[in-house]
């Protein structure tokens, strides 16, 4: 994998302060992506690990039809207050990017649930990869990690990594994202 990593700088946020640095992923197709490791310091040899995918609805807009940003925030106040770290992944949309991402907004608005938008649009229900995971866990030396997740999906993902306990993400549920945690629980198998 081809992989240029920045410095670590600082990141003072609402949610504490933080160590910051960016991983910069050549595709085979000559493009790239970017992504972040937040994290405090020191790590513990154990860290509390959220990989989070991005979702610029959820995340900085605030989007009631998922529980992405509520997730976010949850994962960093645990790991500012357990020490650990934030793998976020730049795979907006469960990697179909943002214009596919809003067109499977308005399938939803149709009725859809986000899996059968996904398949409506051509792509399976969950085009994320997570090998960056393993690549950045290794630059900071980290084997083994409590993982903050409800996805099984991720769990099956890091085979190199020793997952030595599955930590929940627990948040509330709202009238615009009911329907998208039911799809998530008994079409996805997340762990509610």
């Amino acid at each position: 994998m081809n992989v240029e990593i920045s410095e670590v700088a600082n990141l003072p946020t609402k949610f504490g302060d933080f160590k910051i640095q960016a991983f910069k992923e050549l595709l085979s197709n000559g493009c790239f992506k970017e992504h972040l490791a937040i994290f405090t310091d020191p790590i513990p040899e154990t860290p509390v690990v959220r990989v989070h995918s991005e979702c610029l609805t959820g995340d900085a807009l605030g989007s009631r039809k998922c529980d992405c940003g509520e997730q976010l925030e949850f994962a960093l106040h645990m790991i500012q207050s357990q020490g650990g770290m934030v793998i976020y992944l730049r795979q907006e949309g469960r990697n179909i990017g943002l214009l596919n991402k809003v067109n499977a907004y308005a399938l939803q608005d149709r009725g859809l649930d986000t899996v059968a938008a996904n398949h409506q649009l051509g792509f399976s229900a969950d085009e994320r990869t997570y090998e960056m995971v393993e690549t950045i866990l290794a630059h900071f030396e980290i084997e083994k990690i409590r993982l903050l997740t409800n996805n099984p999906k991720k769990i099956e993902s890091l085979e190199g990594i020793e997952i030595v306990e599955r930590l929940p993400i627990i948040v509330e549920a709202n009238p615009h994202n009911i329907t998208y945690l039911q799809t998530k629980k008994e079409k996805m198998g997340h762990l509610f």
